[in-house]
């Protein structure tokens, strides 16, 4: 590999000018193939790694990562995607492998946040996913390997500057980590707890039966959460993140603002919204805020103007009803939280984004209420008691 150090431009602003990274023991596990990945990007390449590296060994599926600030946008298994959802995430016109479908997967759940992404491939990348990843504004990837053809392909990016960064598959970090803030060195086990079906054994609602796609969507879940800037909750569907609420205070916040990401998510699949025809040259960040505003309710005179420029005709809006509509047809999502849910308000509105799964640790004081609120809309819920803090 590289050695035991790689020097950066800087850290996580450029004032922060003395930067890199280093191994205390040995060499890194990390070969640079092109450009000059930055601080924030090698924290976003190594966090999301370890997701996807444990999503392919929990799955047995090649799996995806589209992350920003040390987050996933989005993160999905290899399973083919339907004409419609070619259509909504803008790969009709491409031959996807299994690979190509994870990340197209992972990159449609919330297109906007994944706007200038780091990628993370649990494979080595072959030519379809290469020539997605060309498409796409994207800031670099992380893969075990890349097939013949590939580098070739990715420098074109960025005019040669696109980042990619080769990890040694078989690298496993020590036991205990360690990080320094303020000069003072906080250290503690790692979070290596692996993640299987036996999370949703304790099931605690009077539904007990979780489906086979069920048990595979909340493991997608639950790995993403453990990646996730806390407090986090994570809807997810189709064997892909649809949906995070990262970062948030309050777990209402949480579950709020990953419902909404999945209710934008659905819309984006109406069939009027597969049919919008687009002037020629509308790239396709151009497409995506344009769809977003074209889904947004309030819009200043001057949004509406920017979004209806974009078309051949201007659209007709799809009506708060037909939306409602729409989103009553999203069902059989899977939700997990990385912490309790403190009260029953999470279910309520979870309820509404069409959520069915449930896993969460459990250990609050309203526990029955959760359960009771559960019950009342024929959910199926697990408490794993693994609380999945990340910071």
């Amino acid at each position: 590999m590289d050695g035991n150090e790689i020097l950066l431009r800087y850290g996580c602003n450029p004032h922060q000018t003395t930067a890199r990274i280093f191994s205390r023991d040995g060499k890194l596990p990390i070969r640079v193939l092109g450009g000059k990945p930055g601080y924030i990007n090698l924290l976003d390449a190594l966090n999301s790694w370890q997701l996807v590296a444990e999503l392919r060994s929990s799955l047995n599926l090649p799996a995806a990562a589209s992350f920003k600030h040390v987050s996933p946008a989005g993160a999905a298994v290899g399973i083919p995607l339907t004409r419609e959802m070619k259509k909504c995430y803008f790969v009709d016109d491409m031959e996807l492998s299994p690979l190509a479908n994870a990340y197209a997967r992972a990159r449609g759940a919330d297109r906007l946040s994944s706007f200038g992404d780091w990628a993370a491939l649990s494979e080595p990348v072959d030519v379809p996913t290469a020539k997605l990843l060309r498409r796409e504004v994207s800031d670099g990837v992380i893969a075990p390997g890349f097939e013949p053809g590939v580098l070739d392909i990715l420098k074109e990016k960025k005019k040669g500057g696109y980042s990619v960064i080769e990890i040694d598959p078989a690298h496993r970090a020590p036991d205990i980590e360690r990080r320094e803030v303020f000069g003072i060195v906080f250290e503690q086990r790692r979070n290596s707890i692996l993640l299987t079906a036996d999370t949703l054994s304790n099931v605690v609602t009077k539904e007990k039966s979780f489906p086979d796609d069920a048990v595979r969507d909340l493991l997608v879940a639950q790995i993403a959460l453990k990646y996730t800037q806390s407090n986090s909750v994570c809807f997810a569907l189709g064997g892909q993140v649809i949906g995070v609420g990262a970062g948030q205070q309050s777990r209402i916040h949480c579950t709020r603002l990953a419902a909404s990401k999945a209710d934008r998510w659905f819309l984006r699949q109406h069939p009027r919204v597969i049919g919008l025809a687009f002037k020629e040259g509308i790239g396709r960040p151009g497409r995506d805020n344009a769809i977003d505003q074209y889904l947004e309710t309030n819009l200043t005179p001057a949004e509406q103007f920017l979004w209806q420029e974009n078309f051949v005709n201007e659209p007709e809006r799809l009506t708060a009803d037909e939306k409602r509509e729409w989103l009553t047809l999203m069902r059989g999502v899977s939700l997990a939280s990385d912490a309790f849910f403190p009260f029953r308000d999470n279910i309520d509105r979870a309820q509404q984004s069409g959520v069915e799964f449930i896993v969460q640790p459990g250990g609050s004081v309203r526990d029955g209420a959760v359960i009771e609120a559960c019950n009342e809309y024929g959910m199926i819920m697990a408490m794993s008691g693994i609380r999945l803090f990340h910071h």
